[in-house]
């Protein structure tokens, strides 16, 4: 970075790390949308069910007794899972408006349109 005045190349630092940071958020969240999706398909399957249902418990399955307080622990961490899942979309925008403050200002101060 010759010939770059500091505060631009601390503004390039900045816009690097917010683009890691944002990379990173966007990834947990779509990770935490798949963890909910097969929470909610485990509820939905475990409301169809008429036999015994079992809870895998490290390597071994276990037979559940209450199957009505399992779809009920799983619903309330679906809904953890979601809370997570807008904070993670509020941290999302946030960044990325960051990340796009921080991008027009690197573009102005390095004299190149957008």
């Amino acid at each position: 970075m010759n010939g770059i005045s500091p505060q631009l190349q601390n503004q390039i630092a900045q816009y690097q790390q917010t683009q890691q940071q944002l990379q990173a958020a966007s990834t947990q969240r779509v990770q935490m949308e798949a963890q909910r999706r097969e929470m909610e398909r485990t509820v939905e399957e475990l409301s169809k069910s008429t036999g015994d249902v079992y809870r895998s418990a490290g390597a071994i399955l276990v037979k559940v007794g209450d199957k009505d307080a399992l779809k009920a622990e799983l619903e309330e961490s679906a809904e953890t899972v979601g809370i997570r899942i807008k904070g993670l979309e509020k941290q999302e925008k946030s960044l990325r408006e960051r990340y796009e403050a921080l991008h027009e200002a690197i573009n102005k101060a390095m004299g190149t349109p957008e």
